[in-house]
């Protein structure tokens, strides 16, 4: 299973270790991932997804996972996370349809 937060796409970074003698070993810095089941206001349904605290702070400041989705660029989203997406907007274009 990858490191990767699925809405943010924020993924390991590379480092090193500094000893007091100045010696560099390399290293990695994870991202804090958590299993998390957002709600979906529109779509009525939960989805589960692996984010980031990060990541999870901007869903809630933007104003959940609806607003977040479609804000967000493809690029950066899951495959799961763009199956929502693709949900959300064809739910959008039903409801001005009606």
């Amino acid at each position: 299973m990858s490191r990767i937060c699925e809405l943010t796409g924020k993924g390991r970074q590379i480092g090193h270790n500094v000893s007091h003698a100045n010696n560099k070993t390399k290293r990695v810095y994870l991202p804090n991932l958590q299993n998390v089941t957002l709600l979906s206001e529109k779509l009525d349904r939960s989805f589960k997804f692996r984010v980031s605290t990060h990541g999870l702070r901007s869903v809630e400041h933007n104003g959940g996972l609806d607003n977040w989705l479609l804000k967000t660029s493809d690029e950066k989203l899951s495959p799961t996370a763009l199956k929502v997406k693709r949900e959300l907007k064809k739910a959008a274009k039903t409801s001005e349809a009606a």
